[in-house]
């Protein structure tokens, strides 16, 4: 008897099966080919509107992180709302970024807002006690005079650069200054700002003396904290003992490329695009720099901020006409690789957050800095794309 039901069964679970499977290919569900097995299955490939997903971003990052008063945006999205001085140079950069790719006005108030605004948070004035942080406002602001011509801009860009100067001396062989209290530790962030900064106002003004200093500055920084092979060590003397903090961080890189890219451009000297290449090829493949053809995560914090600075003057190079072919494809095709992993596997949606890994979804809070190196990613992807130069 036992038989009989075991064959029964046997052949209602059949039956039940067929049911299942016709139930579970109807026509046109996901990952079912209804095509005879001869017949070609056409991929369709995928398309990335870097600039949509640049709108949406800009917008998510003002929208989440202005603060109460709107003069500056806050440290993150979970509720604490400090004032840090060095990201809202980057917020700065990062709106001038999203009116260089639309035109539209509402960027330019947004701008101005926090200019003023960040005077404001800063007690009335915009020296502060690092001269790194005054190298990332100063930069942005002779940026944003170069395109919109608003003497506000430039004028906080000379006040600023006028205190950076006061950073310099030659102990450990020159280099600007970390911090006005630790004269003695140099450092790539303060030095490799000033030197663009410096080259910069050459090319606005052509007073020698600024490409002077930023020919001096860009030699002791590679004299000093930049190897044969083409790595950027962060600073020098920190402990008053002469010895070098072999550090790697992926801004270090993009300043050192950013100095060498803005004196090519004033001296049309070869040797300065030849360094620029050395650094860069060094940062698309160095293990401590990128994993798996990615910059790596260098957590939140002041580190959330690291790879926006490589990606920027990375872009500055490979947009660089003098640039050889191959290598503007092999450094295109890495900030293309970053820009479609973190397209669809780093920013949350319909958030818009974004992770310090650009590989996986961001978990928890969201910082400012980390935000800010998403959104220079995009948006130099849609400059990029727009240029012909990734797809």
């Amino acid at each position: 008897m036992k038989f009989k039901y075991i064959n029964l069964l046997l052949t209602l679970l059949s039956f039940a099966g067929i049911v299942l499977i016709s139930s579970c290919s109807k026509k046109g569900d996901p990952g079912v080919n209804n095509k005879p097995p001869d017949t070609p299955v056409t991929v369709k490939p995928v398309t990335y509107n870097y600039s949509l997903l640049a709108d949406s971003l800009q917008a998510a990052t003002y929208n989440t992180f202005i603060s109460a008063n709107r003069n500056y945006f806050v440290q993150n999205n979970t509720g604490t709302t400090t004032f840090n001085y060095w990201p809202q140079a980057h917020m700065l950069d990062v709106l001038l970024d999203g009116y260089l790719r639309t035109n539209n006005s509402q960027y330019t108030l947004r701008m101005k807002a926090l200019l003023n605004g960040i005077k404001i948070q800063n007690g009335g004035a915009y020296p502060n006690e690092f001269y790194d942080d005054m190298g990332w406002l100063a930069n942005a602001s002779l940026r944003t005079y170069n395109v919109n011509k608003d003497a506000d801009y430039l004028n906080v860009a000379q006040t600023l650069y006028t205190e950076i100067k006061g950073g310099y001396n030659s102990t450990a062989g020159g280099g600007i200054a970390w911090q006005r209290n630790q004269l003695y530790y140099k450092n790539i962030p303060s030095t490799g700002n000033a030197a663009i900064l410096a080259a910069r106002f050459y090319e606005l003004n052509g007073n020698a003396a600024d490409l002077t200093l930023a020919k001096s500055l860009y030699t002791w920084m590679k004299t000093t904290l930049v190897t044969t092979g083409g790595v950027v060590y962060d600073g020098i003397n920190r402990n008053q003992d002469g010895a070098i903090d072999y550090w790697e961080f992926t801004y270090n890189q993009g300043l050192f490329i950013g100095s060498a890219v803005e004196l090519y451009n004033c001296t049309k000297d070869a040797s300065y695009l030849q360094d620029a290449i050395l650094v860069a090829n060094n940062l698309i493949a160095d293990p401590n720099l990128t994993l798996n053809g990615i910059l790596k995560s260098e957590g939140q914090g002041d580190g959330g901020l690291f790879k926006g600075v490589a990606v920027r003057y990375l872009t500055a190079l490979v947009e660089l006409t003098a640039l050889d072919d191959a290598n503007r494809t092999k450094y295109a095709a890495f900030l293309q690789r970053n820009a479609q992993t973190l397209y669809y596997k780093g920013i949350a949606r319909p958030t818009y957050m974004i992770s310090p890994d650009w590989a996986v979804q961001p978990s928890g809070g969201t910082d400012l800095t980390t935000q800010l190196s998403g959104v220079m990613m995009i948006e130099a992807a849609a400059k990029l794309k727009a240029g012909s130069l990734i797809q």
